[in-house]
């Protein structure tokens, strides 16, 4: 359960991930307003079918994390040994992808990225919504599986609705902890920019009657169903869509280092509220995705994070999607 220890376990992971990450990016809105000279402009979507609903992996961009410390290892020295066997070093460029679906004639976003937030290499929403052929206020939904800032950050610019005709879907026991005043008023001073970032992401869509919480285990729009992976944060949520006994489940955050998590689920990140919930969360997904041969979408696999997984010896291999240029009819 997530009690009022977790709670400051909470917070004091996120706030060494704000040393981590916010400062080695460099966060200064005036120094970082032009991207890096040396960042590559892809096109950053990827369009599939399952079933007969659309989906899109939208890239949001990528920032590198120190895999080296956040993540929370079972064996010394397993971090830099899997990360070299796959040909990466601590240091990764670390995908941020939001997925858009087309399904009963509405258009639904699952989370909206980081916005202004983490930095110059990230914040590509709108960018790749465009280049794939949408428009922001065209948006019918956002369904948000947890309320850190690189999953919300994009639901504003400057102050203002991103998705203005939108309505923000958020699990109960995600708003109950991050919009509450009292929780922001009691967090250390470090880590009430948390507190911020989720308010004033959802505060505009709130004061317009346009946020809507559920409970895991419902039905929402277009028949997704959301699936409590709680652990990660306390109302962390992946949702799942059928559609002609086709099936995906889009992850959320249930995995951050896939060379890594896939070989060991029991290996934790720092931004887990929870870390042992978390891994069992990811364990029993894994296994299930195994067992199943359904879809998987992780918005922090390298993009467009869409594949399936295998389960060997007790570990797990990530197939990737194989890349299609036609549609199914």
């Amino acid at each position: 359960m997530h009690n009022k220890s977790n709670m400051k376990n909470t917070v004091t992971f996120l706030f060494k991930t704000f040393l981590l990450v916010f400062l080695s990016v460099a966060i200064d809105h005036k120094a970082n307003a032009q991207p890096p000279a040396n960042q590559v402009q892809q096109a950053g979507y990827y369009k599939m079918n399952i079933g007969n609903i659309e989906i899109v992996a939208l890239s949001d961009g990528t920032i590198r994390l120190d895999m080296g410390q956040l993540l929370i290892p079972t064996k010394p020295g397993e971090v830099e040994t899997l990360l070299k066997q796959n040909f990466l070093e601590n240091n990764v460029e670390t995908s941020i992808t939001v997925y858009l679906v087309r399904a009963g004639g509405k258009l639904i976003l699952l989370d909206a990225g980081c916005g202004s937030l983490m930095g110059p290499t990230v914040g590509l929403l709108t960018t790749s919504l465009r280049n794939a052929g949408f428009r922001p206020e065209q948006i019918d939904a956002v369904m948000i599986s947890h309320l850190h800032l690189d999953h919300v950050g994009g639901l504003i610019n400057n102050g203002k609705m991103t998705f203005p005709n939108a309505t923000v879907y958020v699990n109960e026991a995600e708003t109950t902890y991050w919009l509450s005043e009292e929780n922001a008023r009691k967090a250390p001073e470090s880590a009430k920019v948390y507190f911020q970032a989720a308010q004033s992401s959802i505060g505009p869509y709130r004061k317009a009657g346009k946020l809507k919480t559920f409970q895991s285990g419902e039905l929402l729009l277009s028949a997704i169903k959301a699936v409590s992976t709680a652990g990660h944060s306390a109302g962390h949520t992946s949702f799942e869509l059928n559609s002609s006994d086709q099936k995906i489940v889009f992850w959320g955050d249930l995995v951050h280092a896939g060379p890594v998590q896939f070989a060991d689920p029991e290996v934790t990140i720092q931004f887990d509220s929870d870390t042992k919930e978390a891994a069992a969360a990811r364990k029993q997904a894994f296994a299930d995705a195994a067992k199943s041969g359904y879809i998987v979408a992780a918005a922090h696999v390298s993009f467009p994070g869409i594949g399936h997984l295998r389960a060997t010896n007790g570990t797990f291999q990530w197939i990737p999607i194989n890349y299609s240029t036609l549609v199914a009819k």
